[in-house]
Parts: C-alpha cells; sequence; structure tokens
C-alpha cells in the first residue's frame, strides 16, 4: 500500500476534520433548538401547532437527507444567485458557499429527527411529577424548565447519542456541494494521486475516532446527570 500521499495532505486532512466537527456540532444544536419545541407542542398543542409540527417531522424524516440537500444548494442557491441585490449584499459571501446549505440541510434534517425524540421524552415524564409541580405554585415555563425538559432530556440522552453518530455519517454528504470535510479531502487525495483503498481506510479511522469520542462524551454527560430518585 502507498502511503506516500499521507504527509503531503496532513494539513488538509487537519482542516476537513475541523470543518466536519464544525458542521456536526453546529448542526446539531440548531437542530435541538429546533427540536424542543417541535416535540413540545406535539404535545401540549395548540392542536393546530402540533400538526404543522408533526407535517414537518415526517416531511424531514420522510425524504432523503441528500435530496434536502441539493433541493437547497442548487435550487435555493440558484435563486439567490439571480438576484443582483443578493449578489451585492454583504451575505453573498456566506450565501454562495456549499457551508450554508449543508449546515442548513442538517440543521431542519436533525430538527425534524430529533423533534421527534424529544415528542416521546416529554411523554416519557410522568404526569404526576408535573402535577405535583404546578400544585407547589409553578407557573408553566417553570414547570417546563425545572421539571419537564430536564427529565425529557435525561430519558432521550442515549437516544440523542445514536442520533448525533448517525448525523456525523450523514456529513459526507456535504461533500456533494463543495464542502472539503473528510470525506470531501478524501475524495481529492483519490482524484489526484488515483489511490483508492488507502485514502479510504484513512477516512473510516477517522470517523472511527469521532465515533468513539461522542459516544464516550454523552456517556460522560448521562454520569454527571443527576438521577431519579
Amino acid at each position: 500500500m502507498n502511503w506516500s500521499w499521507v504527509p503531503e495532505y496532513f494539513p488538509l486532512l487537519l482542516q476537513g476534520i475541523w470543518l466536519t466537527i464544525q458542521l456536526l456540532v453546529v448542526s446539531m444544536v440548531f437542530g435541538l433548538i429546533i427540536a424542543v419545541p417541535v416535540g413540545l407542542v406535539q404535545v401540549s398543542g395548540p392542536r393546530w401547532l402540533g400538526a404543522i409540527a408533526k407535517g414537518y417531522c415526517t416531511l424531514m424524516r420522510g425524504t432523503p437527507l441528500l435530496v434536502q440537500l441539493w433541493l437547497l444548494y442548487f435550487g435555493l442557491g440558484s435563486l439567490f444567485s439571480s438576484y443582483p441585490e443578493i449578489r451585492q449584499s454583504v451575505f453573498w459571501p456566506i450565501l454562495r458557499e456549499g457551508y450554508f446549505y449543508a449546515l442548513l440541510a442538517f440543521s431542519l434534517n436533525e430538527g425534524g429527527y430529533a423533534g421527534e425524540i424529544m415528542r416521546g421524552g416529554f411523554l416519557s415524564v410522568p404526569k404526576g411529577e408535573l402535577e405535583a409541580a404546578r400544585a407547589f405554585g409553578m407557573s408553566p415555563w417553570q414547570v417546563l424548565r425545572r421539571i419537564w425538559l430536564p427529565r425529557a432530556f435525561r430519558n432521550v440522552l442515549p437516544t440523542l447519542a445514536g442520533e448525533t453518530v448517525l448525523m456525523l455519517k450523514a456529513t459526507p454528504l456535504a461533500a456533494t456541494v463543495t464542502v472539503l470535510d473528510i470525506f470531501g479531502v478524501i475524495l481529492r487525495v483519490r482524484q489526484n494521486t488515483y489511490l483508492t483503498y488507502e485514502p479510504l481506510f484513512v477516512a473510516a479511522a477517522l470517523y472511527m475516532a469521532l465515533t468513539l469520542i461522542i459516544t464516550r462524551l454523552f456517556g460522560h454527560i448521562e454520569n454527571q446527570m443527576p438521577t431519579r430518585r
């Protein structure tokens, strides 16, 4: 096997690792920000808003992430480029990059999956705990902040860990819109060196290492969270 290309592409691989971590972390954060209200309104209403949230989750989970990404990049991106006002705005350097559309697609997709996870998490909290909190005079916001959300998050944490790993394995799709993440760098290496297996072995090793870090991190968070008494 030929590994002579590694020193030359090592700095680019480091950049790709950092970009992959950025995509993963930022999309998970924004996805969870979307998921909490999406899951909550499906449980507590109003019914019409819950129906919209349910439809959003169904759309995100029922269509391939690659299709969503391409619709945003080739559809929305092309629409933006057709307006001179947008091309001349301060936002154009961001809107013309594939990274923006990858981040948007990943966040929206994660919001749909995690929204359904959070719906189950909210339902898993015993109603008696919520009624007891209300009996102590807590406002709806206090019940959510102190009781409902922490308990729901604790219940779904192992599921969110698995969802984070799945999102990591979806990040290579960003390479299809010119993003030089880990897989994007590996594709460039293969094109430039005509090597087939060695770059893919490196990619597999990097993704496995990141998966191990994610599982250990979530395990640490789970151990640090207070258990139910």
